[in-house]
């Protein structure tokens, strides 16, 4: 199973991060426009992706409460477009994200600049453990320098558990 390490935040504008992200020659992978539908499962998180007509299963594990936040997760990518209809059937659904993405790479992270319907501007850091975690931890530590975030603001949970309030 894949391993990478996140950071979400809140953010008033991209303007910043993208100029910032220009200067570092970060490679723009363009916009995607995704919709996330949450269901219930007994452990993780389980959300059909949705994106620009592609769908992918996607489950993650990730422990919130720890001081860096490395996510577990594996992707399954469908060729037809009916997995909504067939999951609604198997899965109660918990929430639906919708949400307008700017793409970045930089040094086999994502960078995505967010903005999340009702909720406002995000920006999220996924670093890929490629060399093993202190590699990864390392690249991650030079990006939010670069990108003058704030980690100690991060905000620890899905953007699932941000849309539905008072979820315990």
């Amino acid at each position: 199973m894949p391993t990478n390490l996140e950071l979400k935040l809140k953010v008033s504008s991209h303007r910043k991060l993208k100029r910032i992200l220009n200067q570092l020659g970060a490679e723009d992978r363009g916009t995607l426009n995704q919709k996330d539908i949450y269901y219930t499962v007994p452990s993780g998180l389980l959300k059909l992706r949705i994106e620009n007509g592609n769908e992918s299963l996607i489950y993650y594990d990730r422990n919130e409460q720890s001081k860096n936040r490395w996510s577990d997760f594996n992707v399954i990518r469908f060729e037809v477009s009916e997995a909504e209809k067939f999951f609604s059937k198997m899965f109660n659904i918990e929430a639906i994200v919708q949400k307008k993405r700017e793409l970045f790479y930089y040094d086999n992270t994502r960078i995505h600049l967010d903005t999340v319907k009702s909720l406002g501007k995000f920006m999220e850091l996924e670093t890929l453990v490629i060399n093993g975690k202190a590699d990864a931890k390392q690249r991650f530590n030079k990006i939010i320098n670069l990108l003058e975030l704030e980690e100690s603001k991060q905000i620890r949970n899905s953007y699932k558990d941000i849309v539905i309030p008072n979820k315990k």
